[in-house]
């Protein structure tokens, strides 16, 4: 396996400078951020590529029924025998549901040094281990301890486990991840690794995604908030001026209303 194949993330501009763009890349439906609306970057063809944000996405459900997983030739899976969360526990019951990705949104990680890396994982990839080098996007800490006390965290990347876990060993100190979900988890749908929300096993009008790809929420891009993708700026406020939106996000019947309006901003 690839050292970078570990890892579901977009290419950072200064590392990437030259190249051309991806003749499939699309805008999403809601590529919208509190501040401004903004550019996403062009995916890399050396990590996951995203090549179609333009997808019709099944309709809402219940959380009592699982629709099919669909593959890649357009052909159905069997679906799980369960959701992907467990019950809802005493602590978060009537919380709503986050579900929040963790490359270019609360870290970015490169197997290139990286001098002021917060972490250093190490990952074994075909019997050599590989040093990861892990930046944490300013204020992360200050995000994840508010949005954990408001409502019931999830971690859900496309990453896989053996690098996302022990990434998120070291920046989760307060435990605000209740579950976490990786790249098995996602539904392989043209190219892309979806995050199908409907199959959490949470009530979709109280369930949020917080992702820098929308290709990762073409399923539910109604709940959705985007943001920006993080590299190294260290100056970035993104994830200090969510704090206020989710606050009241928290006190709202379903997530839709609110979230209509920042997508018409």
């Amino acid at each position: 396996m690839d050292g970078p194949a570990i890892i579901t993330q977009v290419t950072n501009p200064k590392e990437d400078e030259g190249r051309a763009p991806g003749a499939g890349e699309k805008a999403s439906q809601c590529n919208v951020s509190l501040k401004k609306q903004r550019s996403r970057s062009i995916l890399s063809s050396f990590f996951c590529c995203f090549r179609d944000y333009n997808v019709e996405g099944p309709p809402s459900s219940s959380p009592s029924v699982l629709p099919p997983l669909v593959e890649e030739n357009g052909g159905l899976q069997k679906p799980p025998a369960k959701y992907l969360l467990p019950e809802v526990t005493v602590l978060d019951y009537g919380k709503k549901c986050v579900v929040i990705d963790l490359d270019e949104t609360l870290v970015h990680s490169s197997f290139k040094p990286i001098s002021n890396a917060d972490f250093i994982v190490p990952v074994e990839i075909d019997g050599t281990i590989h040093q990861v080098y892990v930046l944490k996007r300013p204020h992360v800490d200050e995000f994840l301890q508010r949005m954990g006390q408001l409502f019931e965290c999830v971690l859900f990347t496309a990453s896989l486990a053996k690098y996302a876990d022990p990434v998120a060993d070291l920046l989760d100190r307060w435990g605000v991840f209740r579950a976490r979900l990786f790249r098995e988890s996602c539904v392989f749908h043209r190219g892309n690794y979806v995050k199908d929300l409907s199959r959490l096993g949470r009530e979709l009008s109280k369930v949020i995604i917080v992702d820098n790809s929308p290709a990762s929420y073409i399923f539910h891009p109604e709940n959705a908030v985007p943001v920006q993708s993080w590299f190294d700026d260290m100056t970035d406020t993104e994830l200090l001026d969510l704090i206020p939106f989710f606050e009241g996000l928290s006190r709202e019947d379903d997530v839709y209303s609110m979230l209509h309006r920042l997508c018409t901003r």
